[in-house]
Parts: C-alpha cells; structure tokens; sequence
C-alpha cells in the first residue's frame, strides 16, 4: 500500500496536492521502498514502476525536474523532461509539479484565487540563492495573496552546518541569526524551517503551513541523505484540478 501524506493548508478546492512518504514501493535496500529519483543508483525498473504507481493516483505524470540546488523556475507546461531547474510552476489543470528531497526542503505554493500553483526544492544553497523569490515571480500574483507549505525537511536539531553557511546566511538577512544554534567550535544547527519563513515574509508571504517535520529522525517515514547518504528520494506534487 502506497504511503502518502496529505498537507493541511487551506487552498482553494480546484489545488491538490500531496506528498509521498519512503513505504508502499517496490525498491530494495538502501532505496526501499517508494523511491522516486532516478539519478541515486536505484534499480530503473524499480524507479519506473514507483513513478507508474504514484502516476496512477495524478491526473498526469509529473513533470521531472533534474534539480542542480539552483534557482530556476519553470513553466511545468511546456518544459523539456526533465528541466535543468529548481522550481515549476502552472496554470494549466491537470498539469503536476513535483521537486524530489531527501532532506531539502519543498515548498508548495498556490494562489488564493486557485489560478496558478507551483513546487520549489529549496536546500540552504537554494534558500540562499533566492529560489522561493525566484518561484514566487514566476508565479506573476500578488505574494499576499500566495499561500505555502513547507514539507518535511531535516529538522533544526540535526542539520549540522558551518560558520561559512551562517555568515552567508546573516549577511543577506541580519535576523537570520535566530536560525542557527551553536554545536561546537564553528558548527551550528541550522532551522530551514525557519530561515523559509523568514525569506517568505520579506517577500510578502504570510500563509506559511507545515514546517513540523524531520526526515533525519524518522526513518520509518523518510528518506533522509544525511542520516544515510545512499537512499531514495520523495516527491511533493501539486496541481490544478
């Protein structure tokens, strides 16, 4: 049995969504079972029949992303496949958006109107290079008028960086500071959570949900990278109906 997670933000009733879990595939250790990417070593016929098997439960096959921690937004609509970029977006129903983590964080978006929706993969390379902003006027709507939910993401208490990733970090966004803890002599604990909040609101986000996830500590639930280094990957998809 497939094991999806159903996010839980107020959109209009035309946006859908979901968000796969690692159970209800069929691949094999260290991939097992419900891995999606195609590029971390995996059996292809098992990465196949789990892309058919989620396919089955969407109104169209997602559109793939190859995600190089960038900024690029692209239209989901006409893209090629897979599109080098971090980031889709559509207006079209029926058309799905999907970014793969593994530990990373995806940000769903929508428009209160239910006119348009996208998917960003935002690590802290892409947090800091800008791809929520870069999603968000991709989107062309009023960024008040934008709702998002964070996915599950390595949590604040096991995503152990360095004082360069800080400093970059506080150099952009002096409040930015709130999101690191000390871990020892120059390591932090960094809150993606957190630094996503705070980038969407100064961009004029404020219907920001989820957020209270840790792929790191749940190993029953998520593929996370850094607790295993080979392992699969999962999907946050959205779409118009």
């Amino acid at each position: 049995m497939r094991d999806f997670l159903q996010p839980d933000w107020p959109v209009p009733a035309r946006v859908k969504s979901l968000q796969t879990l690692r159970g209800g595939g069929v691949s094999v250790a260290p991939w097992a079972s419900f891995n999606l990417g195609d590029h971390v070593g995996d059996d292809p016929l098992h990465v196949s029949a789990n892309r058919d098997a989620l396919t089955e439960c969407l109104p169209s096959a997602p559109c793939w992303l190859q995600q190089v921690h960038g900024t690029l937004a692209v239209n989901a609509e006409n893209t090629p496949k897979p599109a080098v970029a971090d980031a889709a977006f559509t207006r079209q129903a029926g058309r799905v958006c999907a970014v793969m983590t593994a530990d990373c964080l995806p940000v769903l978006f929508c428009d209160r109107a239910g006119s348009v929706v996208a998917a960003a993969h935002a690590g802290w390379r892409g947090l800091l290079g800008g791809v929520l902003e870069s999603t968000l006027a991709a989107m062309a709507v009023a960024p008040d008028n934008v709702l998002a939910w964070l996915g599950p993401a390595i949590g604040p208490s096991a995503f152990e960086v360095g004082d360069e990733v800080r400093a970059a970090f506080v150099a952009d966004m002096p409040a930015a500071s709130a999101a690191f803890a000390p871990c020892g002599q120059g390591k932090w604990l960094a809150d993606l959570y957190t630094l996503a909040r705070m980038r969407l609101v100064r961009a004029g986000v404020t219907a920001v949900y989820g957020g209270n996830a840790c792929t790191y500590s749940d190993p029953a639930r998520y593929f996370s990278y850094r607790r295993d280094g080979v392992t699969g990957r999962m999907a946050a998809l959205i779409w118009l109906e």
